[in-house]
């Protein structure tokens, strides 16, 4: 198992990198991508990955990337309200075919997934954005090994017990410390070459302190999402990691938080 979950992780990295690195095309349909598949390990918990409702949601999900590709987000709005009401029609013509709850996951999807996940593009493609995208994998997957790291050395007192009974409060301050801390280093390893921000080390060490501590959350909350359902992992895509909800759950959460921080700085 530990074989498999490490030659995983590291096929994984080296594609991440090469996707990213190249940017562009490459990595906008890699995002897409990964956010239908994303939704659909997620439709697959309320049964409706095959369903009318499922299908509207991807629709939606395509046509959101292509509001994004072609810089047109005023008609965010729009496409929102189009998809709730898409939804709600469905919902009324085929009643009782769906319960509440599965339109409520179908709407939830979109954003949980696509438009979280989408900030990895959108990051990428702004002033800097081939180096700042990077503080969302330091954010999420920087974090997850600090904290592991510390919490099987001094973790004691548990955080989260019923969702996550092996993680510790110690590993959790370490995850956070320990991403400051990458981001930081990141920064002065980059020197001159970031142009836009007058204090790049300050800046990247509270991006990745802020984007840890939002990862965190993430993670926990795809832990409470398996719970409810009692699913151990969201799919079988990835060997000895389960699914891509599984291995991107902290980067959902990540992603905008670096955008909108990134933005704001």
């Amino acid at each position: 198992m530990f074989m498999t979950r490490l030659i995983s992780s590291i096929i994984l990295m080296a594609i991440t990198i090469t996707v990213v690195v190249l940017g562009n095309d490459l990595l906008f349909t890699t995002i897409l991508a990964i956010s239908l598949i994303g939704m659909t390990e997620l439709y697959k918990i309320m049964k409706i990955e095959k369903a009318l409702l499922g299908i509207i949601g991807y629709l939606a999900a395509i046509l959101y990337y292509g509001l994004i590709y072609f810089k047109l987000q005023e008609y965010m709005m729009v496409l929102i309200i189009g998809f709730l009401l898409l939804l709600m029609i469905s919902y009324v013509i085929t009643y009782p075919s769906y319960r509440i709850e599965q339109v409520v996951i179908a709407f939830f999807g979109l954003f949980y997934v696509s438009v979280m996940l989408s900030y990895i593009y959108q990051v990428r493609i702004m002033e800097d954005g081939a180096i700042l995208v990077w503080l969302i994998f330091i954010g999420a997957w920087g974090s997850d090994t600090c904290a592991y790291c510390v919490g099987m050395l001094i973790g004691k007192h548990k955080i989260v017990p019923r969702l996550s009974p092996k993680k510790s409060l110690e590993g959790s301050i370490g995850g956070v410390v320990g991403a400051a801390l990458i981001g930081y280093i990141y920064a002065l390893a980059l020197g001159s070459k970031v142009t836009g921000i007058d204090n790049p080390r300050l800046l990247f060490a509270i991006i990745g302190a802020a984007s840890s501590v939002i990862s965190q959350i993430g993670d926990w909350a795809a832990s409470a999402i398996k719970r409810n359902y009692n699913i151990k992992d969201y799919g079988n895509l990835i060997p000895g990691h389960g699914g891509i909800l599984d291995r991107f759950d902290s980067m959902i959460f990540t992603a905008p938080i670096v955008y909108y921080l990134a933005e704001f700085f």
